[in-house]
């Protein structure tokens, strides 16, 4: 008779208990937690804002079908802000090269069937002017202090180096002031990793970037060099 009595109380306990530990599991942030994902973030935003060089690749897999827009930028900037490099755009449904030049707010680039660096409007590409992405607390570095609802995604491995990913929400009009194109009035998903001196490796940001497609995810990867670069318009 206790027998029968005891495992339904065993059971109820279990039950109890089970019930009070469901919020473990969690990945958001509390309050104290959020705060220490906001300092590392400042810190890598610092780190970025104070280089001499900043060493920038970024890029997507794909652009949805009949999408006039950036498909890749690679090169080094300063704050000038000034970037030289090469960058990939999808138009009319192919991909177009070029070396490009930024500097001083105009933007020339030099394709294969234009031998000579020629001033064009990154506007007409659906394409951001480089050096706005290496501008000091207006271009990529200004999200990190931007993003809302951090969380801690845990680690992964880049090589032999342990990274933490952080992960968060950014306003569209944060993320429009890098690639003009992306829709303000929506939200993107945003994805950090940050190694142990709190220096960003790279970040990942999916959204609505393009008016006529849907999702579109862009991943960026940085590094910084106390070597100053000079660059000049051609």
């Amino acid at each position: 008779m206790r027998t029968r009595h005891l495992l339904p109380a065993l059971l109820a306990t279990v039950l109890v208990l089970t019930g009070c530990s469901g919020g473990s599991d969690s990945s958001e942030a509390t309050g104290g937690d959020e705060a220490k994902l906001q300092e590392r973030l400042a810190t890598a935003k610092k780190t970025l804002d104070t280089a001499e060089t900043i060493n920038l690749a970024l890029s997507t897999k794909q652009l949805p079908d009949g999408i006039t827009g950036l498909l890749s930028a690679k090169g080094k900037g300063n704050h000038s802000p000034a970037f030289t490099g090469t960058v990939n755009v999808v138009t009319g449904g192919a991909s177009l090269g070029a070396d490009v030049i930024a500097v001083d707010g105009k933007v020339w680039a030099k394709t294969g069937f234009l031998p000579d660096f020629t001033a064009i409007d990154p506007d007409d590409l659906k394409a951001p002017d480089p050096a706005a992405l290496v501008s000091a607390d207006a271009g990529i570095s200004q999200i990190l202090v931007k993003t809302t609802k951090l969380r801690d995604g845990g680690q992964s491995r880049d090589g032999k180096d342990v990274l933490t990913t952080i992960k968060g929400v950014l306003p569209g009009d944060v993320v429009a002031t890098i690639i003009p194109s992306a829709s303000a009035g929506q939200t993107f998903q945003v994805t950090y990793r940050l190694d142990d001196d709190d220096e960003l490796r790279d970040a990942t940001l999916s959204g609505k970037f393009y008016p006529e497609g849907g999702k579109v995810t862009y991943t960026v990867a940085v590094s910084t060099s106390d070597t100053p670069v000079s660059i000049t318009k051609p």
